[in-house]
């Protein structure tokens, strides 16, 4: 195997580990240490004087973070998943007979910032009134054989690796060791879908699963990825959405469903889009659009207090409030109020000039669910920044959607803005096949005129609806913009742990 090129560094943590295995140290023991408590658990419960005798045997492992040798005698700096602590180390303690190597060779020659380490000892209080670990056992437990990112001096100018967001984002396991933060957004994440979850569960949803690789990539207006299953000699479409599929539950019986799903879409990269994100849909039988405005805004109240405690978030010097109710405004008086363009009634013809007047590119291939989605895109969308319900679309732009009760021409669909951007989108679910076949027939003239977006006919879900499925409201949420959101994250690759990237240039 050829060695890729070593810094200096690199090299010379590779003699280390050279050395450790020459005097008998396997510096990749057995994954087994005794790990009984985390360096949280010691700083929020240990009180010197108070419970000392409750911490008298703790063995906690982590990486190496700093060290200070004073002769005999070290002080370290140990970051395990929970934070960080110190640890003092003295030469006659872990090396209590005439054999000192293990201080003097191992510990103070060849280990490295960023080693780990298993320690064993008693909590007490230094001096100055830092919590540490005494140890009495040490125990090398893997050796980092690269360093750590580090501030650097570069063409005279500071350079700081830690926060270049090539960096980061490529090598997001480094960025994890060196920026704590970045953990706490991730933690909040997790927070955040753990929270959605006992919403839905307390209200009896049924969480499910279903394909990622599909033979039509439905429901939604997206280009897909293509692949060839080899064995059936078929291409397969990595899924864009799941919604035709939990549709098909309710048809099967289920009242309420819901997914969190790892989607695919080959468009294009920016702070809010990943070609790989991941969204939760549900679908609740018996309901409309009206009622899932409520639930959504009961959900997310309740997820940002369980996230950070209030239902305010911070974005850069904006305050978002979650807080129920939420504005509601229709699309048509959403382009009216930030266009002075009255859309109501216009054909393909009139949108397309409204579009030239707003200085608004279009392309030939969009028809008028697409134009009029341009106008609001472009001219409408950034202005929302507190929650707000765009609602009754035209139907032109929902091919899944039930047709509005009461305005001709409309849909029962709403989608949820916040801070500028989408983070959710809604109908009161097309439950007529018949119909449900003509809207699928349209996207399929629309794909015929080079709209690489429009729908496939999905043949065994109109099938399905053929069955019967009982009256619908279905919803789905953008979790990656909604944790942008909660975290104050400007970019989407910041809470994604590993974002898509163009492949590493090797030299």
């Amino acid at each position: 195997m050829q060695l890729p090129h070593l810094s200096e560094q690199e090299a010379i943590r590779r003699e280390k580990l050279d050395r450790l295995r020459d005097i008998g140290i396997d510096p990749y023991p057995a994954p087994l240490y005794p790990v009984n408590i985390t360096s949280s658990d010691i700083r929020n419960r240990y009180v010197a004087g108070v419970n000392e005798g409750d911490f008298t045997d703790v063995c906690l492992a982590g990486r190496i973070m700093s060290i200070r040798d004073m002769g005999k005698a070290s002080f370290a700096e140990l970051q395990d998943a929970a934070g960080r602590i110190q640890v003092y180390v003295r030469r006659d303690d872990i090396c209590p007979g005439e054999d000192k190597s293990l201080y003097d060779t191992v510990w103070k020659h060849l280990s490295d910032m960023g080693d780990i380490f298993g320690v064993c000892g008693h909590v007490f209080t230094t001096k100055t009134g830092e919590i540490s670990v005494h140890v009495r056992e040490l125990t090398l437990l893997a050796k980092s054989l690269k360093p750590l990112p580090v501030v650097k001096e570069k063409e005279g100018e500071t350079f700081d690796a830690v926060t270049d967001p090539e960096f980061r984002y490529r090598q997001r396991y480094a960025d994890l060791i060196v920026n704590p933060q970045v953990k706490d957004t991730f933690l909040k994440r997790s927070r955040f879908i753990q929270s959605i979850r006992h919403f839905l569960d307390a209200r009896g949803a049924l969480e499910v699963d279903t394909p990622v690789l599909q033979s039509i990539p439905g429901g939604a207006t997206a280009r897909p990825f293509i692949t060839h299953h080899n064995a059936l000699d078929i291409p397969m479409y990595m899924r864009i959405a799941n919604e035709l599929y939990l549709k098909r539950l309710l048809v099967g019986g289920f009242d309420w469903v819901y997914e969190f799903s790892r989607n695919f879409r080959n468009e294009g990269m920016d702070r809010t889009h990943n070609p790989e994100f991941t969204v939760l849909e549900f679908y609740v039988a018996y309901k409309d659009y009206l009622w899932m405005m409520e639930t959504t805004e009961q959900l997310l109240e309740q997820a940002a207090i369980a996230v950070n405690g209030t239902s305010q978030v911070e974005v850069g010097e904006k305050v978002i409030d979650l807080k129920a109710p939420y504005r509601r405004v229709t699309m048509q008086e959403a382009i009216l109020e930030h266009t002075g363009i009255d859309i109501t009634g216009m054909d393909e013809s009139g949108l397309r000039d409204a579009c030239g007047r707003l200085g608004i590119p279009v392309a030939s291939s969009m028809g008028k669910g697409k134009l009029i989605d341009q106008i609001f895109s472009e001219a409408c969308e950034a202005h929302f920044i507190q929650p707000t319900f765009i609602t009754d679309y035209p139907v032109e732009m929902s091919p899944l959607t039930k047709r509005h009760r009461f305005k001709p021409g409309l849909v029962e669909r709403f989608e949820l803005m916040i801070n500028g951007k989408e983070v959710a989108n809604a109908y009161t679910e097309l439950n007529d096949p018949l119909e449900q076949r003509d809207r699928f027939e349209e996207q399929a003239r629309l794909m015929e005129r080079g709209d690489d977006e429009a729908m496939f006919i999905d043949h065994d879900f109109l099938r399905a609806l053929e069955y019967g499925m009982p009256p619908t409201s279905g919803i789905g949420f953008g979790i990656d913009r909604l944790c942008m959101l909660l975290t104050g994250q400007p970019s989407i690759q910041d809470v994604l742990l590993f974002p898509m990237m163009r492949p590493e240039n090797p030299a």
